[in-house]
């Protein structure tokens, strides 16, 4: 036999070879406390031939040898139940591997190209893991052998038509791979529309799977086509379900004296809100008054959501369907209908309102002294804006001028005092656009908390502690075990905060490693210290980074951001779940009720997790997507920017006066031939010794603004 033909056929057997051991695993998953012989795994694979039933034979003794399968007693083989099968959600890269993310595990397992099984992004998968290689190795590798769960069966991608119009392909750009569609599914598709494509089959062996075309969205270069096909990926509704539009708008949302009447009557106390100017749901209003003792009486006031969005109805099982409000660039996903979001609930200037409160006595240098939690009527007398209240407190006159100065000062020792305890002071720029009436960007400008913000932030986080520590600490200070859902924030990774210590000192910041005081307070130096040079922006990301994510949870570790024992979401109800089910489990408190089975409410707190991340990656789609377009007007220009980025493959760069990203791809660096040095985050010349590291400035010139990669490509000038 030719030596050509044998590689082939040694290629095939081993493809086989391969086929039925996942395949032997699934049919012993699905019967984890059943032992089975070949024979009855073969019939579950309707194997019947003697060829094949050999090669399963020999499938089940590799597994053996693996210790994948166990032999339970002669000829019959379960699942090795092991801690080496383990459950996650895939995420998949553009090269084709994956990572699996499994709860509670810190490190994700990779898995390489070949071995994620059919997978797609976001799907709930069984993972073998791997043996480690080593005592030393930190690396977590396996392969996945079962999909549990696929995530959905929708997608977006780009239309593009095969050869001779026979066949074509819907392109993903998120690591997803690409889908083939038969000329009887392409539905009117034409090449480089976008497209929604569902997934019909995934044939054993191919390499795409095989899908229908189920909608037209348009040209991906139009606004609106883009805007509308970041919903549909992110499986955001583009509007609710006419049966809970039609119970909101039934709902009795008048106020009466009668309910009035089982409330604390707060509607005579001086009150007001302070908002973005492009706000129209106004979750909290501040009431002050002085107290005859000389102390302040601060009541925080919250949209009593839960009033009116009761458990069971329609509009309850879609706002926790939701859990948050989702805010792109150009338009907002409410979690609420508007008949409550933007008038019900929302605490507009003028009219009386039901709210949940938290009313604190404060003396004069902001210490608490008395502290009260229950439901109340109130009344906002005027709707400030930031900008607004901001001139007040830089010295302009203005409506409640001196209650604004009060609040402010307070704030100020509250924030002073919270910094002094170890709360990280991250200010982060939010990027922010102008658009025109076809939702076009127009200009970028940034979003930065001045004092007014500040000042609704500390009432918020002083309203989301004290009512947290009000639950689950009895009359010692002692914790009670109440079950409550709680935002925790884990101490960081040490070795993250090592390698932000040793990169920040080429560019001559120091980081103190220590107890968590003086771990923070190094940190907010340091944050203090780039505040205004070239680094700023990228010092503070990777100092993000250093941190663990935040979540919800039935299991308090503190908050170690804030440097809170104890805090929860309580203060914006109209946009988040876990707000409402602080309101529900409060007064639940308030009247005495046994604390309740803390699963049910874990389970909520996850979910609402999930959907929060899911929320804030639409958010930066559409950011980026809208920085890409509002680019595309300076291609061929250059500007000076500085590097945020170091790969093998080239280095990220920023804009400073507009914050937006690009990539110089290493094989277009023209000069010498550069390599990569992953311990200094830069690329080096072999030649030359020029070296491009995280932090250097650079003048680079607009090469391309592909809005379907949401991506700028820059080229060096004068390298």
């Amino acid at each position: 036999m030719p030596r050509k033909n044998f590689k082939n056929t040694k290629a095939k057997k081993d493809q086989n070879i391969s086929k039925f051991t996942k395949s032997i695993i699934e049919v012993l998953f699905q019967n984890p406390n059943k032992p089975l012989n070949y024979k009855q795994i073969a019939s579950a694979l309707n194997l019947t031939n003697r060829i094949d039933t050999e090669l399963l034979i020999k499938n089940i003794n590799v597994l053996l040898v693996d210790k994948k399968i166990t032999e339970v007693e002669r000829g019959k083989y379960k699942i090795n139940a092991t801690n080496d099968y383990m459950i996650g959600v895939a995420d998949l890269t553009s090269s084709g591997s994956a990572y699996i993310i499994v709860d509670g595990l810190e490190q994700d397992i990779y898995v390489q190209k070949g071995k994620t099984k059919n997978t797609l992004k976001g799907d709930t998968v069984r993972v073998y893991v791997y043996p480690k290689k080593s005592k030393n190795s930190s690396k977590v590798e396996g392969e996945i052998v079962e999909i549990i769960e696929r995530n959905k069966t929708e997608f977006i991608g780009i239309f593009e038509l095969g050869k001779n119009g026979n066949f074509g392909f819907v392109t993903m750009q998120n690591g997803n791979h690409d889908f083939f569609v038969p000329k009887e599914k392409f539905n009117d598709a034409k090449t480089g529309e976008k497209v929604v494509v569902r997934l019909t089959n995934w044939p054993e062996g191919s390499n795409s799977p095989f899908g229908e075309i189920t909608k037209v969205l348009g040209n991906p270069e139009d606004t609106d086509v883009e805007i509308h096909s970041i919903l549909l990926a992110y499986d955001l509704p583009v509007k609710f379900p006419d049966e809970v539009e039609e119970e909101a708008n039934n709902l009795d949302t008048s106020i009466s004296e009668y309910e009035v009447g089982k409330r604390r009557d707060m509607r005579k106390v001086t009150t007001f809100t302070i908002d973005p100017k492009d706000a129209k749901d106004f979750d909290d209003a501040l009431s002050i008054q002085k107290l005859e003792n000389g102390n302040w009486e601060i009541g925080v006031h919250i949209a009593d959501v839960t009033h009116y969005v009761r458990p069971g109805t329609l509009i309850e099982q879609e706002a926790y369907k939701r859990a948050t409000s989702v805010y792109l660039v150009d338009r907002v996903v409410p979690m609420l209908p508007e008949v409550l979001s933007n008038v019900a609930c929302s605490l507009r200037p003028n009219e009386d309102k039901y709210t949940f409160s938290g009313v604190f006595e404060l003396d004069d240098n902001a210490k608490i002294v008395n502290t009260w939690f229950g439901r109340t009527a109130t009344h906002s007398d005027r709707r400030f804006t930031y900008e607004e209240a901001q001139a007040i407190i830089e010295g302009e006159d203005g409506d409640f001028k001196e209650e604004i100065l009060t609040l402010d000062r307070l704030a100020k020792l509250m924030r002073a005092e919270r910094m002094n305890v170890g709360a990280v002071n991250f200010d982060k720029v939010e990027v922010k656009f102008n658009l025109d009436d076809a939702h076009n960007p127009t200009g970028i400008y940034f979003k930065i908390g001045k004092d007014s913000n500040k000042l609704i932030e500390e009432f918020m986080l002083l309203c989301n502690k004290k009512v947290s520590e009000f639950i689950s600490l009895d009359k010692h200070g002692k914790d009670n075990d109440n079950t409550y859902i709680y935002r925790v924030h884990d101490d960081p990774n040490p070795d993250k905060l090592i390698d932000l210590k040793n990169f920040i000192r080429q560019f001559g910041y120091e980081l103190q490693v220590g107890d968590r005081k003086t771990t923070i307070q190094s940190m907010n130096k340091l944050l203090a210290d780039v505040k205004g040079k070239p680094e700023e922006n990228m010092v503070e990301t990777l100092s993000m980074r250093t941190m663990a994510k935040a979540k919800y949870t039935t299991d308090n570790i503190g908050h170690y951001g804030l440097a809170f024992d104890y805090y929860t979401h309580f203060t914006s109800p109209i946009r988040r779940y876990p707000d409402m089910i602080a309101h529900r489990l409060l007064q639940d408190y308030l009247d005495g009720k046994k604390s309740p089975d803390s699963s049910i409410y874990e389970d909520k707190a996850k979910h609402c997790s999930s959907r929060e991340k899911i929320a804030a990656e639409a958010e930066r789609e559409s950011i980026k997507y809208m920085q890409v377009k509002y680019m595309e007007q300076f291609v061929g220009q250059t500007f000076d920017a500085f590097i945020t980025g170091v790969q093998d493959y080239g280095i990220f760069v920023e804009i400073p006066e507009t914050r937006c990203e690009g990539l110089i791809r290493s094989r277009a660096m023209t000069g010498d031939h550069y390599y990569f040095d992953d311990k200094n985050h830069a690329l080096v010349g072999k030649r030359t010794g020029i070296k491009y590291q995280l932090g250097s400035p650079v003048k680079i010139k607009v090469l391309n603004a592909d809005l379907i990669k949401k991506q700028l490509d820059f080229e060096l000038v004068d390298a």
